[in-house]
């Protein structure tokens, strides 16, 4: 009995090798359940061909390889007669794609990431590859807690309609940040190092406070850069851990770090072994860095001073390499910058590229190099200025690149264009005239040649204006710019003086840039002033002023400007001082002269300090000097004072007479509310302090030129609607008959 069993066992085991080794022979294979793929194209991705033998392992690689193709959902096989039929279900096509429920992430960045196209054959491992994908943009957007869910949509022959189903859930916040290890520097200081940040009650527009895997790493290279600059050379990020809250709202990120000690330079040498370079005077500059903490910013700014110097003798492609010596016993550091040789360089060209409106020869204009100079690159950062100050374009990248020598680079300038037209409006609130707004539509860039026209239109409680202007900065090919204005404006003086003013007239206007930083502006201007409505209680000054005048005036200004930056200045200073003179013709004849200047220091990084002050002086000729061409002081240029507030007034009636001479101070410190950056805030401290005298008429005119100060506070938003600016200030020197303020606003948008 036993020996019965093991045989049969025996043969139990033995039988599915002894089949799997059979040879099944086919005379013919047959295709059925194929719609779109041929018999033949089936056929082509079997291992078995029509008329041979095969054996079961040739079946199973020939089935694996047709559902390796991604064409079919089904595949099975059977033997019927001397014949091997294949049943096949063909994966649908791909008809449409579509998204639902996504707010956060628009269609169409959600259709770059995914593989499925229509008109595709749709499997389940891709749709789940773009589910993971999709699911993997979301969580870079702080959206941890999104689910995707792909749901098909059958359609006649065999299409379908693709859909998925998306519920984003709400952003991932970063409930807390903090910091293990650090000595010598707090949490706090860290936070506003780094790039991510906690969630806040008051966080509307913020989208750094969303956990993110890419921001943790910038974060990580940040304290990294920041201890850096500190003499911390040995600092080290540990780890940056990342928890989950249980309910998976919110993120908990740890950073580890080890600071390690404060190192000083003890010695700085430059190597340099290029012809009419001596490194000595090279090393002279850089001494200052002897005795300080050891700072990489500060390695780098050396790297570029050397390589600005260097350039400004022709050698476009200097190399510079620090090199460090480390003493860990003294905690000091010796600096050695090796400087490897270039040749000479020439330009070779200029290629401009990103100008997809601007004309190439509005760019090639503000070049301060051409084709064949040699480099310099004092010429290539004034190029860069001068690009900037025409503001024309949101970045301007200038570098250079080798040339097809040697001796040859390729000034490559690489611009993005921003909007030049702009729609501006203009709010104010003032407790003498409620609500002030203008509107002006601009273009700065007229059909892409740099053309200037201007069409603005005031309208408020007592002014009305319309103005036209023209100009053309290149006049006839030349570096001469030349223009025009056309205006007409109606002034209602009523609450401050008792008038009202109806001003038309034109202005021509050229200009020419003497040097780098000083330019030449004439202008000839002719106008008709009607001063009427003179109310009968009006002071009696301005009662004998009432009528027609005509101004006939020439005039000139010039501006000296050496700040790092014609927008938004944080160094440097600039002035100017212009004088008009009327008397050409019409019947008024005076001297008017004003001045302005204004410097500014960089306190901190990205906080600047601004002292500026403008003043000017009224003399007439032979004649009266007429109420609208004086000085009124207040409201914007007097922060805390209203309109035409400050300076001569009558008594009696209460009316602004306007100074013959005027000068204002301002002291202002600008500075970042450490809030992110998308926020777009900004405050100011400011001061104010001057004053406005000089008048003659009878008596019971109050002339004081006592000084006058006022201090106070204002916010910038850089809102989507255009920078919004507000200010509160207090009068806290004036005079009894000054006229004060303490609210002002201004708005403006660009298009």
């Amino acid at each position: 009995m036993l020996r019965r069993f093991a045989i049969f066992l025996f043969l139990t085991l033995a039988m599915p090798s002894l089949a799997l080794a059979q040879q099944i022979f086919v005379r013919d294979i047959v295709v059925e359940g194929n719609q779109r793929v041929s018999a033949e194209t089936v056929r082509s991705y079997m291992r078995i061909e029509p008329g041979g033998l095969f054996n079961r392992s040739e079946l199973n690689r020939s089935l694996k390889q047709l559902y390796d193709t991604g064409l079919f959902a089904d595949v099975t096989f059977r033997q019927q007669g001397d014949a091997l039929v294949v049943s096949v279900v063909e994966n649908p096509i791909v008809n449409r794609i579509a998204f639902e429920g996504n707010k956060a992430i628009d269609d169409e960045t959600l259709d770059t990431e995914i593989g499925l196209r229509p008109r595709i054959v749709y499997t389940r491992s891709r749709v789940q590859s773009d589910v993971q994908r999709l699911l993997q943009l979301y969580r870079a957007s702080g959206r941890f807690a999104a689910v995707i869910e792909p749901k098909i949509i059958q359609l006649p022959q065999n299409r379908i309609n693709l859909v998925f189903e998306i519920d984003e859930g709400a952003p991932t916040d970063v409930r807390s940040i903090r910091f293990l290890g650090n000595r010598v520097f707090d949490d706090e200081d860290l936070r506003s190092v780094i790039a991510t940040s906690e969630s806040k009650w008051y966080g509307f527009f913020a989208t750094t406070d969303h956990y993110d895997p890419d921001l943790v790493a910038l974060d990580r290279e940040r304290l990294r850069q920041h201890y850096l600059n500190e003499g911390y050379v040995d600092f080290r990020v540990l780890s940056a851990v990342a928890e989950l809250t249980p309910d998976r709202k919110d993120f908990f990120i740890t950073f580890t770090v080890e600071e390690g000690e404060q190192y000083t330079v003890s010695s700085v040498d430059v190597e340099a072994n290029i012809r009419n370079v001596d490194p000595a005077e090279l090393k002279q500059e850089l001494q200052r860095q002897v005795g300080e903490v050891y700072s990489a910013r500060e390695i780098d700014q050396a790297i570029q001073d050397i390589r600005f110097g260097l350039g400004r003798q022709g050698f476009a492609f200097v190399e510079v390499r620090p090199q460090t010596r480390r003493n860990r016993e003294d905690r000091t550091i010796d600096l050695v910058y090796r400087v490897l040789e270039g040749p000479r360089v020439y330009v070779e060209r200029i290629d401009i590229e990103g100008n997809t409106r601007t004309l190439d020869s509005v760019v090639r204009r503000e070049m301060r190099l051409i084709e064949g100079d040699a480099f310099d690159t004092a010429k290539l950062e004034r190029s860069r200025r001068r690009l900037r100050a025409i503001d024309f374009f949101s970045n301007i990248d200038i570098k250079p690149e080798p040339g097809s020598r040697e001796d040859r680079a390729v000034i490559k300038v690489e611009v993005e264009e921003q909007p030049t037209g702009e729609l501006s409006l203009g709010a104010g609130f003032s407790t003498s005239e409620a609500v002030i707004g203008d509107i002006s539509i601009q273009e700065r860039n007229l059909l892409g040649r740099g053309q200037n026209l201007r069409l603005g239109l005031s309208l408020s409680l007592r002014r009305r204006e319309i103005d036209l202007s023209f100009t053309e900065p290149y006049f006839l090919g030349k570096p001469i710019a030349a223009g025009f204005d056309i205006f007409n404006t109606n002034l209602d003086f009523q609450d401050e003086s008792s008038f009202d003013q109806n001003t038309t007239g034109g202005r021509l206007r050229t200009g020419v840039s003497l040097s780098e930083n000083l330019r030449l502006n004439l202008n000839y201007q002719l106008r008709r002033d009607n001063i009427k409505n003179v109310g009968n209680n009006a002071s009696l000054f301005i009662q004998q002023q009432q009528g027609v005048a005509v101004v006939s005036s020439v005039g000139y200004s010039f501006r000296y400007d050496r700040t790092d930056d014609p927008i938004t200045p944080s160094s440097g200073y600039v002035t100017t001082f212009e004088q008009e003179f009327s008397g050409l013709g019409g019947n008024v004849r005076d001297l008017k002269t004003q001045a302005r200047y204004a410097h500014f220091f960089e306190v901190f990084d990205g906080v600047v300090l601004q002292f500026s002050a403008r003043g000017g002086a009224l003399v007439g000729i032979g004649k009266d000097l007429r109420i609208n061409r004086r000085f009124f002081v207040g409201g914007d240029t007097f922060r805390g004072f209203a309109a035409s507030g400050v300076g001569p007034r009558d008594l009696a009636t209460g009316d602004a007479l306007g100074g013959e001479f005027f000068g204002v101070g301002t002291t202002e410190l600008r500075f970042p509310l450490g809030l992110p950056e998308e926020f777009g805030l900004s405050g100011r401290i400011f001061t104010d302090y001057g004053t406005a005298f000089g008048v003659v008429a009878n008596g019971g005119v109050e002339d004081d030129a006592s000084p006058r100060l006022s201090t106070g506070f204002g916010l910038t938003w850089k809102s989507p609607f255009g920078p919004m600016l507000f200010d509160l200030s207090k009068a806290v020197v004036k005079n009894d008959f000054d006229e004060t303020e303490v609210f002002r606003f201004s708005f403006g948008t660009r298009f």
